[in-house]
């Protein structure tokens, strides 16, 4: 399954500049360490069972 990518920037006025052309880019299998979220420390998550 192929995604695309297109960089821009928004400037505080609302306009747009493209920093890269929208290219085709293959998904990771196995999302890196270093891209994910934590997990979350909350007492609500803490103590809720996962599903």
């Amino acid at each position: 399954m192929a995604m695309t990518i297109k960089v821009y920037e928004v400037d505080r006025y609302g306009g747009t500049r493209v920093m890269r052309e929208e290219a085709e880019v293959a998904p990771l299998a196995e999302v890196e360490q270093s891209s994910r979220f934590p997990v979350c420390q909350c007492p609500r998550c803490l103590t809720e069972a996962p599903s």
